[in-house]
């Protein structure tokens, strides 16, 4: 089983720039898209569904042209959920789970709070109204997936300047001690690409700003979070770089 996340940074654009034929070389058996910044209505056409895939989307409500998730799976889910029950996070098209028997794959875009105080305070809200879901889903008995653009950093192997962002966005100690309590090594969520890399040190996100992506001045923030249940099951995994379709790069999983 291979599994994509990619962050599109508006899905019509990376499609401009060759996502979609790169995709469909990859055999892929589910794709997780994050801030597609389009309405579904807006993505008709047949270049916005890959060959063989079903496709399903959860736009922004509260702001056209904003956030947005996806998921394109070559079988058909036996459901698929667009909502966690918190309205302020829902509507702002941060979820999406397909359900294939016992499996689920999600779709996360968490928010970033870059922006200034107030989105830094919601994106807290959200970390805390988190954590018991995802402790719920982890002691459920399914197996999951939880792919997508987390906003936030591990550790110092995940971020190229770790001292001068200890401040910002991201870095920040309560944001790392929270993701990092998420994947404690006893039970806890697994990092697919930590637990194939134990001393990596690849971003999947670089900011557009100077020549950080020449220069590899990134951070790694894209993630598949994954139930101890599906730990040895993994067997590969890749960020590609070659061809830039969004300020982030995709990540691909190899599952037994």
């Amino acid at each position: 089983m291979r599994i994509i996340s990619f962050n599109a940074n508006g899905i019509r654009s990376a499609a401009n720039k060759g996502f979609f034929d790169w995709l469909r070389a990859q055999q892929a058996d589910v794709v997780c898209v994050q801030e597609t910044k389009s309405q579904e209505n807006q993505l008709t056409d047949a270049a916005f569904r890959p060959d063989g895939h079903h496709c399903f989307y959860r736009d922004a409500t509260t702001k056209k042209g904003y956030s947005g998730v996806a998921i394109y799976a070559r079988r058909e889910p036996d459901e698929v959920r667009t909502a966690l029950g918190w309205p302020e996070f829902d509507e702002e098209g941060r979820y999406i789970e397909a359900r294939f028997g016992d499996l689920s794959v999600v779709s996360f875009y968490i928010p970033s709070g870059s922006s200034g105080d107030e989105r830094q305070g919601f994106k807290f809200k959200v970390m805390d109204w988190l954590a018991p879901i995802l402790d719920e889903w982890r002691r459920s008995g399914r197996h999951y997936v939880l792919c997508g653009d987390w906003n936030i950093v591990r550790s110092r192997l995940d971020i190229r300047n770790w001292t001068s962002n200890q401040k910002n966005s991201g870095c920040l100690p309560p944001e790392r001690d929270w993701l990092n309590g998420l994947c404690v090594d006893d039970g806890g969520w697994v990092d697919a690409y930590r637990v194939l890399n134990p001393e990596g040190q690849d971003y999947t996100w670089w900011s557009n700003r100077g020549a950080a992506r020449a220069n590899n001045v990134g951070w790694r923030i894209d993630y598949q979070f994954v139930t101890p249940s599906l730990r040895d099951r993994l067997k590969a995994c890749s960020i590609y770089r070659e061809q830039r379709f969004s300020d982030h790069a995709p990540f691909t999983v190899d599952y037994a």
